[in-house]
């Protein structure tokens, strides 16, 4: 990659082994259902009105605005933990700074809000500070897919094979198609900036087009992971991450560590390179090197963007995996934890082109 040009945008299937189902997701919102898994409970009281509601249609941002005007609040005075996808069924939570009201407030504004907005309030609940972005546990799916490149039964039976091997090794924690651009079209602008051949005056925008860089970085890594047979164990000097806690730690020991490996008790973590990311040492570091290496960029690139880096687990656990088949269609339910792209999933049990996930957007920056 040391040209711009020259990408290498393969994600290999971890299951490539067993045959997809084919397919398309989302012939309608409720095709793509998801559910936020908040990260604590509204206590009941303080100046923020929780809000749990249901939309189709509606970006996150266009009801944290409308939220804003019914209520003349000022901008910003609505918080949300997470973005959610405008064309698909989404249950969130906002947070509304109205002051100290009475208790029956709450029921008012949720009627205000039912009758304004084209949602469905689950629930109101008073709290003491306002969400912000990454107040979540992760997200509950239920996506159906449909227009089956075999009979349903065939279908059934393939993706419970595929279903079954997730729920046993997990998936690489690939960044989506959303993150990458098409034909990595996110990622050539992230590289130009950080090669100081673009200068972008939105700071959202630089750092988006930047994150897509060290995205397609992790990508890389674990790609290579995949290729080496190093997906199901841990190598000498990994940054391991405890799946309980999040604690980290350097692996030291993999004969020691790799039982908790499998037991799903610990996972790898990959490279988002930076100035002070925490690097792996060993085997782990000389991987994450040849990565870096084989692209134009160094560290000293990031240091100058004054991007610091961090680590994302390199195996995304789904143990609540299900499919059934419905009709015609297949449909899977699971659990991600944020910053987890559902479409890497549902690509394992699809096996399609990456156009016929890329209609579901799904980006949480």
């Amino acid at each position: 990659m040391h040209n711009i040009e020259e990408l290498d945008l393969r994600l290999p299937y971890l299951t490539a082994n067993l045959p997809g189902i084919g397919g398309v997701l989302r012939a309608e919102p409720e095709h793509f259902i998801v559910e936020e898994v908040g990260l604590y409970e509204a206590a009941g009281d303080g100046q923020h009105l929780y809000v749990n509601l249901t939309k189709a249609g509606l970006t996150t941002k266009e009801v944290q605005n409308r939220l804003e005007k019914l209520f003349g609040l000022e901008q910003g005075a609505v918080g949300f933990a997470g973005l959610k996808d405008k064309a698909a069924k989404t249950t969130q939570t906002f947070s509304l700074n109205v002051g100290h009201q009475p208790p029956a407030f709450a029921d008012e504004a949720a009627r205000r809000i039912e009758s304004e907005l084209p949602v469905t309030v689950n629930w109101v609940q008073f709290h003491r500070n306002k969400l912000r972005t990454g107040h979540l546990i992760g997200n509950r799916f239920e996506i159906t897919v449909s227009d089956l490149a075999t009979s349903s039964e065939v279908a059934l039976q393939r993706s419970q094979a595929i279903a079954a091997e997730i729920r046993r090794r997990g998936v690489p924690n690939y960044f989506g198609v959303q993150r990458i651009g098409r034909n990595g079209a996110n990622v050539r602008q992230g590289l130009a900036i950080l090669l100081g051949e673009r200068r972008p005056g939105d700071k959202w925008l630089r750092r988006f087009l930047i994150s897509s860089c060290q995205s397609y970085l992790c990508n890389r890594y674990l790609v290579r992971r995949l290729e080496l047979g190093a997906f199901d164990r841990l190598l000498p000097g990994d940054v391991a991450k405890k799946t309980a806690t999040g604690g980290m730690f350097d692996v030291q020991d993999v004969e020691a560590e790799q039982p908790r490996y499998v037991a799903q008790e610990i996972n790898f973590t990959a490279p988002l390179f930076g100035s002070r990311m925490w690097k792996a040492k060993d085997a782990a570091g000389r991987l994450e090197d040849e990565v870096l290496a084989a692209s134009p960029l160094t560290v000293a690139h990031f240091e100058r963007a004054r991007i610091d880096g961090t680590r994302r687990v390199g195996r995304l656990l789904v143990p609540d995996l299900t499919v059934e088949a419905r009709g015609e269609q297949i449909v899977a339910r699971f659990t991600l934890t944020k910053g987890a792209f559902a479409t890497i999933v549902m690509r394992e049990l699809m096996k399609v082109d990456e156009d016929r996930l890329s209609v579901v957007h799904e980006d949480d920056e």
